[in-house]
């Protein structure tokens, strides 16, 4: 199922299924009321947004509730968290398939949105939170490729941002750190098409052995981490993702960038892809603009895409229905 795409006056619900609005300094929240202005678009929050430390019940009521209100278009994150697998086994899936909508958010949002796409075939989004439009500076890529993605019809090239942060902007708006981004880095040169899937590993790797984790066949991966991992559990995590059922079907793979207190480097990466065989037919890129680095792209999670990986070029398009 495609979700029907945003258009200028929709109403937008924002809902905290992992951490609660109450974190997000009211300037902020102000700020990305207004940039979705901007864009056309109507915020609203659920019932129990703001509510600190809320009940699973109260979560799903508010997921639930965005589904079923005719008003609402889509449905923003507040901000990832630790939780939102908590919420998977009481969710009403018959009620999403009845009224499918975009669901969009990243990080521990990737269990919500992969376990709704598996049990309903809704295609869901990896992408901004509500939290991030909250950015003062270097917002413009994030923005540019969640409006391609949730507002466009026609298929939407992923060129690598020209710059990206790792600061922690929601501290400090007015000091912050750019970087130059000298683009995606080949692994292994290749082409294929296939169904995208991914996100937060360690997050995703959370719904193995479970009704929600998504087939792989097909698959081309997309693969973020956060700074609580390093070279040493990100290659577990991936061997992990390798011993699931139809690996030996996914078709490609595109790693987002690290962030810098994950100390991994480039040069680690290539290690761990070479040093697992399942990865040597596979065309693989790193260094995408996505994950918990800023700015990032809006990818779909059980949508149609392409990859074409040589030596100096890269090409990742999503058809973007």
């Amino acid at each position: 199922m495609i979700p029907p795409k945003l258009k200028e006056g929709d109403e937008v619900r924002v809902i905290s299924p992992a951490e609660s609005m109450a974190m997000i300094a009211h300037d902020q929240r102000d700020l990305a009321i207004q940039r979705f202005k901007e864009m056309g678009l109507t915020v609203t929050f659920s019932q129990h947004a703001y509510a600190e430390k809320a009940s699973i019940e109260k979560r799903v009521a508010d997921l639930h509730d965005a589904f079923r209100d005719p008003n609402v278009r889509a449905i923003l994150t507040t901000i990832g968290g630790y939780s939102s697998n908590q919420l998977l086994q009481y969710i009403d899936y018959d009620l999403i398939v009845s009224h499918p909508k975009i669901l969009c958010g990243f990080s521990d949002i990737t269990a919500l949105s992969h376990a709704i796409h598996k049990r309903t075939g809704l295609v869901t989004y990896s992408g901004p939170h509500f939290s991030s439009f909250g950015m003062k500076k270097g917002i413009e890529y994030t923005a540019e490729y969640f409006q391609k993605a949730l507002m466009a019809q026609d298929p939407v090239a992923i060129r690598p941002a020209d710059h990206w942060s790792d600061d922690e902007w929601y501290i400090d708006q007015e000091n912050r750190s750019f970087h130059l981004h000298d683009g995606y880095v080949v692994i292994n040169e290749g082409g294929a098409k296939g169904t995208s899937i991914g996100g937060n590993l360690c997050t995703l790797n959370l719904l193995q052995g479970t009704d929600y984790m998504p087939s792989l066949a097909g698959a081309i991966l997309f693969i973020e981490d956060d700074l609580l991992t390093n070279a040493p559990t990100f290659d577990r995590d991936l061997q992990s993702l390798i011993h699931q059922p139809e690996f030996n079907h996914v078709r490609g793979m595109v790693i987002g960038r690290f962030q810098k207190r994950s100390e991994i480097k480039l040069e680690d990466l290539k290690q761990i892809i070479a040093s697992k065989r399942e990865f040597s037919d596979l065309p693989i890129v790193a260094e995408a603009s996505f994950g918990h680095t800023t700015p990032r792209f809006t990818f779909p999670i059980g949508g149609t895409v392409s990859l074409e990986a040589k030596a100096n070029r890269v090409t990742i398009t999503f058809m973007n229905h």
